[in-house]
């Protein structure tokens, strides 16, 4: 499988982002589902396993630790902090919280490692910026824990260029993890051109648009209670309407290339730069085989042209997140013209 650069590390094009298996988008899967898609993807050469400790509340570093630590050796492993689950109200649910406070962190971390069933975890992101904590700081414990050996290399996830190039300062950054597929150019702002003057990767989550480019009959008013996306301006029955008309001119240049439509959105990613990768998520086995297709997929540069004038920030309605989402996110902010 073609690899790519990932700090210090090798890894796959193409990562399985895990958090679909236990979060997000409606009642989590079974465990031995899980396990197949897990097992599925290590078999086909994915060596990039990205979870975090607020998918699942805990539970899916849980999965990953009892699934793949008879095979630690073969992948690198990538979790996060500062964002998780936490019983604010004494009444046993949790809520989200971000905390980047050195000593939340490290019991982060600690937790981390026990249910993850490894001694190390190769590269540890930082969820969320802490508006309430330098960046110094929270960056400062992390690369502490590299000093000690529990984590090998330390990421940021939707943070903007400027926290990026601060936080780099304290210690080098391996990579940098957001949003980024053609319907979500805010890494473009100034994100990518950072990363590459500090030499940082940059991980894509959501590459197939939330599941807006999997050629799949989406129907928001369907989705399941406990999906995320309910939230997301962009799947409202508005915006929705607009964004749909946008998909048979897509679906016809999948068509042409004669590629899936996820493949199509994959692929558009990967040509956007060797220091790019991506980290697609299913539940589903064949939807893996699908995605991992579109490493052989090449667009000249006539269909990228294409793509980029179909679907980009001009033509996509609605903001990716909702009010506090996008407070959540560090990212530079959403182009104006899709604010909706």
């Amino acid at each position: 499988m073609q690899q790519r650069k990932l700090g210090p590390f090798l890894v796959s094009a193409l990562g399985l982002g895990c958090m679909n298996l236990s979060h997000g988008y409606g009642a989590p899967i079974s465990p031995q589902q899980g396990e197949r898609v897990l097992l599925g993807a290590l078999d086909a050469g994915v060596t990039l396993f990205d979870t975090a400790a607020l998918y699942g509340f805990g539970a899916n570093e849980s999965l990953l630790g009892t699934v793949l630590k008879k095979h630690r050796q073969r992948i690198t492993l990538a979790s996060k902090c500062g964002l998780l689950g936490i019983d604010k109200n004494g009444d046993g649910k949790l809520v989200r919280v971000i905390d980047g406070r050195p000593q939340t962190l490290r019991k982060t971390c600690e937790d981390s490692l026990r249910r993850l069933q490894t001694d190390v975890i190769d590269l540890y992101y930082l969820h969320r910026l802490d508006r309430g904590v330098p960046i110094e700081d929270s960056v400062g414990a992390l690369s502490d824990l590299v000093r000690k050996g529990h984590i090998r290399a330390i990421g940021l996830s939707e943070m903007s260029a400027a926290t990026l190039r601060r936080a780099h300062a304290v210690h080098p950054i391996a990579a940098m993890q957001s949003e980024y597929s053609l319907w979500t150019r805010n890494p473009e702002i100034a994100v990518l051109q950072a990363c590459r003057e500090l030499g940082v990767a940059f991980v894509a989550f959501s590459p197939v648009a939330r599941g807006f480019l999997a050629g799949l009959p989406l129907q928001p008013k369907t989705f399941d209670a406990a999906d995320f996306r309910r939230t997301m301006p962009r799947f409202e029955p508005v915006n929705w309407a607009g964004n749909t008309r946008l998909l048979p001119a897509y679906h016809a240049i999948a068509a042409e290339v004669g590629c899936t439509p996820a493949q199509l959105a994959l692929a558009w990613l990967l040509h956007q730069g060797d220091d790019i990768i991506a980290i697609p998520g299913t539940t589903r086995t064949e939807h893996l085989a699908d995605n991992l297709a579109a490493l052989q997929v090449q667009l000249d540069s006539a269909t990228l042209a294409r793509l980029d004038a179909l679907i980009n920030q001009r033509t996509v309605r609605g903001s990716r997140y909702n009010q506090q989402g996008n407070l959540d996110a560090e990212t530079e902010s959403d182009f104006p013209e899709n604010l909706a």
